[in-house]
């Protein structure tokens, strides 16, 4: 059958092939993108198992190309421009917000799909990543940390560093070494000024698996510091520095992906 693929025809299901040219894509991207925030903005998004106007495959198609044909477009960018074509429209209410959660959702399940598991997927998609066109580099560099014996421990670390850093407010304060008193927390401050050249080199080349195994190297310093350090200290100067320490590591373990979200 001859349904235009390659010149931008609609796709009619949603494992279809995507455009083959550049031009198609951009006009398939286009018209999915106004359908999508067109319908939904005049309230009829879709529910239960009720998807009249097909939102759910328009979703998907975007996603795909986005993914797929490795497209350095940002997600709320697309969406604000296909807003903007209704502006003058006193029946649209934006949509941007939902249909921006709605994606996520669809992308959960596309990654799924492709063999990922649930917990692979939400280290990255948790982030909301504006740019899809390298979430599959970042998933298959989630996969490989999650295979190395330190990731469990890393993880877990993680997520109770996210915990206290909910709790704490002291961000964008730095590091001041000479208030680092005990030796768990001047070996893990080390340790981490010794990682970031190479895992900033890593990230920078876009080689996200690099990045998360170069982690691995703190996990002993990361135990040290739970096992030796109080962080809530008493003094005020010395648990906001251990703090700012915590957050600068939280930094640098999350570029690639929340990687708390492969904590059991």
């Amino acid at each position: 059958r001859h349904d235009g693929a390659g010149h931008g025809g609609r796709q009619r299901f949603a494992g279809d092939a995507l455009p083959s040219t550049m031009t198609g894509t951009v006009v398939a991207l286009a018209d999915k993108l106004e359908t999508l925030v067109g319908i939904w903005g005049i309230g009829l998004a879709p529910t239960g198992d009720k998807d009249p106007f097909a939102l759910r495959r328009h979703a998907l198609g975007v996603l795909r190309m986005l993914v797929e044909k490795r497209l350095p477009l940002a997600l709320s960018s697309l969406l604000q421009a296909a807003a903007a074509l209704f502006a003058g429209n006193t029946n649209f209410k934006d949509p941007v917000a939902d249909v921006t959660a709605f994606l996520y959702d669809r992308l959960r399940g596309l990654l799924r799909e492709r063999g990922f598991t649930q917990n692979e997927v939400e280290a990255v998609v948790a982030q909301q990543p504006q740019l899809l066109d390298n979430i599959v580099l970042r998933l298959q560099a989630v996969q490989a940390f999650a295979a190395l014996p330190e990731a469990e421990a890393l993880a877990a670390a993680n997520k109770r560093i996210t915990n206290i850093l909910k709790k704490a407010d002291v961000a964008g304060a730095a590091v001041q070494a000479g208030l680092l008193q005990e030796n768990a927390e001047q070996g893990l401050h080390a340790a981490m000024s010794s990682l970031k050249p190479t895992v900033d080199a890593a990230y920078a080349s876009g080689d996200f698996a690099a990045t998360l195994k170069g982690l691995a190297r703190l996990r002993g310093d990361v135990d040290a510091f739970f096992n030796d350090v109080m962080v809530m200290a008493e003094d005020a100067s010395l648990r906001n520095n251990r703090i700012a320490l915590l957050s600068e590591l939280h930094g640098m373990m999350n570029r690639v992906a929340d990687i708390s979200k492969l904590a059991a």
